[in-house]
């Protein structure tokens, strides 16, 4: 026969959130006022009552510590707080995207500008650019030649990128990675 269900199975903190008020189940605790001043080892339902009594909440901020600490502090409060400074973080980010250029071992002078401009813009865009040299055929038997195409895209873009990647071999293609460089001062 199945036992009934705890009761206290609702109470179970939502993804990481701290544990608040009644879901806090150690006997003993060691409290924190909402100034930061250390009250001491209280029981745990004693500063439930003390939490209660200032119309606030009984906040889990340790509980990896012996005894666990806790602070006196409004939870909605301190909810709306981290999700500010979450969402200020995240606007902080910057998104490194990785572009591709794509070239042979046969792209012509014309083309290798075109393509050349294009990787400049990418960089000054604040993107990385994978470059890759496909070879198809008998033409994997002349690397040099795509490695070439790499170290000349390099050079010309000596003023902006930075070779995070020297060219290397990947199955039937080679590969360089460059990072945006020094801003140009003109």
């Amino acid at each position: 026969m199945r036992s009934p269900p705890r009761r206290d199975q609702n109470l179970v903190p939502e993804r990481n959130e701290p544990r608040v008020n009644e879901r806090i189940r150690v006997p003993r605790v060691l409290v924190v006022d909402e100034e930061g001043q250390k009250l001491g080892e209280f029981l745990t339902e004693d500063a439930m009552a003390l939490a209660r009594e200032r119309g606030l909440d009984l906040v889990e901020v340790a509980p990896m510590a012996r005894p666990p600490v806790c602070r006196i502090t409004d939870f909605g409060k301190l909810k709306y707080e981290k999700k500010k400074r979450d969402a200020q973080t995240r606007k902080n980010q910057v998104i490194v995207e990785v572009k591709e250029i794509k070239l042979r071992p046969k792209t012509d002078d014309h083309d290798f500008d075109v393509k050349e401009r294009a990787v400049r813009r990418f960089l000054e865009d604040g993107d990385k650019v994978k470059v890759t040299v496909r070879f198809r055929g008998r033409e994997i038997a002349h690397r040099d030649i795509g490695e070439s195409q790499c170290r000349k895209l390099a050079e010309m873009l000596v003023d902006a990128a930075i070779v995070e990647m020297p060219p290397r071999m990947d199955g039937r293609q080679m590969v360089m990675l460059l990072a945006p460089g020094k801003k140009k001062t003109s």
